[in-house]
Parts: structure tokens; C-alpha cells; sequence
């Protein structure tokens, strides 16, 4: 049902969630000014909301590193080679978190981030081309 590439996406995309949540529960700002947005200016519910939403938001750091681990162990066991997998989560987990960044906390990335990122996926198309190469030339001497 899943592949190498597959689990080691999911996993990239996971930790970047991990992360986004972390950033939640540990950044009171952005709870605080959900809660304003939502509730309206009661300030005495807000606190109570506040601190069971920053719990909420610990829980998932917790749960997201769980399914994430399990997907890169998932990953490499599907993979032909640890490196691939390695490569792929970790290219997923950039390009999620950028995404993730820009999409939650309206952040931007330079340009140099970019041509850095465009680079990593050039070398990840370069080794999972490489290695179905590898992997075809295998089935066939069998």
C-alpha cells in the first residue's frame, strides 16, 4: 500500500506539523489572539481557552513525532537505501514547513532558501532515478 517514497513524504510532512505545533503551544501570542478572534473580548474565558489550547497543541508534538517515526522506520524498510529515504523525509519536511510557515504564520523564506531547496530536490529526483535504475537492473540478472 505504501511506498518508500510515499512513507518518507508523510514522514517529512508530519515533522513539519510536529513543529508547527510546537510553535503553537509554546508561542502564547498566537493562541492568545486565536482565542481573541474567536471568543470576542472576554479576557477570563480566553485564559482557560488559552491554556487548554496550549496543551492541545503539546499532545499533537507528541503524537506527530510518534506517526512520523513510524513512517521514516516504514521508510527504510521499504527503501533500497537508507540514504534515500533519509533525503526524501528530509526534502518534505523543508518544503512543509515552508508551506506550513507561510500558510500559519504568514512567513516568508530568501531566496537563498529557495535556490538551496531546488538544489536538494534536484539531487532527490538524481538519487530515486538512480536507484530504480539499480533496482531494475537487479530484477533482471534474477
Amino acid at each position: 500500500m505504501w511506498s518508500s517514497w510515499g512513507c518518507s513524504a508523510a514522514a517529512g510532512l508530519l515533522g513539519a506539523l510536529s513543529a508547527s505545533s510546537a510553535k503553537f503551544a509554546l508561542g502564547a501570542d498566537y493562541m492568545r489572539n486565536l482565542c481573541a478572534v474567536t471568543v470576542g473580548e472576554q479576557a477570563d474565558v480566553c485564559e482557560w481557552v488559552h491554556l487548554v489550547l496550549r496543551l492541545g497543541c503539546a499532545g499533537l508534538v507528541f503524537l506527530c513525532n510518534a506517526a512520523m517515526w513510524t513512517f521514516f522506520a516504514k521508510a527504510l524498510r521499504y527503501s533500497s537505501s537508507s540514504a534515500a529515504a533519509t533525503v526524501t523525509t528530509t526534502a518534505s519536511n523543508f518544503v512543509s514547513s515552508a508551506v506550513l510557515g507561510k500558510v500559519l504564520f504568514g512567513e516568508s523564506r530568501a531566496m537563498l532558501w529557495w535556490v538551496g531547496i531546488s538544489i536538494t530536490l534536484c539531487g532527490l529526483v538524481l538519487l530515486h532515478t538512480s536507484s530504480s535504475k539499480t533496482e531494475d537492473s537487479t530484477k533482471k540478472e534474477n
